[in-house]
């Protein structure tokens, strides 16, 4: 008597299926979602985009170069925190900061993580972070040359100010997606410095 007459074992002519690509799959569903992070997509383009908004329009509502200064400079302030600690984290999965070690030098850090398929936002969410973070900067460096040909030199402070802070940011992700870092964070180093920084 065979195994398979005794049911032991399956019928060598009968087709058996193995599924191994659902986490390829996963995968892809995953990365090929229109967008994900709906309003973090909305953030990272808003506090731009009303930056330079403002800018254009503000006198005329007001003709108080203070009140337009705070406003803008309270925009991309609110623009910076956003993109460097929330909408890169989720749209392209890239962060970056500085940190001072035991000696007082500064130390920076690019950390890129494509290991794992939660870390980033879709191609959709990629396009969009990208787009925001190069076209702004281009236009504010245009509002830098004609408000230095029109001479308007307490413009030129708020725009010099806005290319820096948009600026940090397009250096920092540009660092990160070319995987350079100082030096890598490690779980354990990050948790020694915690607990020393907690004995101080």
């Amino acid at each position: 008597m065979s195994w398979s007459e005794r049911g032991g074992l399956v019928d060598d002519t009968e087709d058996v299926e193995l599924d191994f690509s659902t986490e390829e799959e996963e995968q892809r569903a995953l990365r090929g979602a229109k967008i994900r992070h709906p309003l973090a997509s909305f953030l990272h383009l808003f506090f731009r985009v009303a930056a330079i908004v403002t800018y254009l329009l503000c006198d005329w509502f007001t003709k108080s170069f203070t009140s337009c200064f705070i406003m803008i400079i309270t925009l991309l302030s609110c623009d910076f925190w956003s993109v460097k600690n929330v909408t890169g984290r989720l749209l392209v999965g890239l962060r970056w900061w500085n940190q001072i070690d035991e000696d007082g030098r500064s130390l920076w850090v690019f950390e890129d993580r494509k290991s794992s398929p939660q870390a980033g936002g879709t191609e959709v969410e990629a396009r969009i972070f990208w787009s925001g973070l190069i076209i702004c900067p281009l236009i504010w460096t245009g509002f830098f040359f004609t408000t230095l040909f029109c001479l308007n030199i307490h413009w030129l402070v708020l725009v010099v100010a806005s290319i820096s802070l948009q600026g940090a940011n397009l250096y920092g992700y540009l660092r990160c997606k070319n995987g350079r870092q100082e030096a890598p964070p490690t779980s354990t180093s990050s948790f020694l410095q915690g607990q020393h920084f907690l004995q101080r």
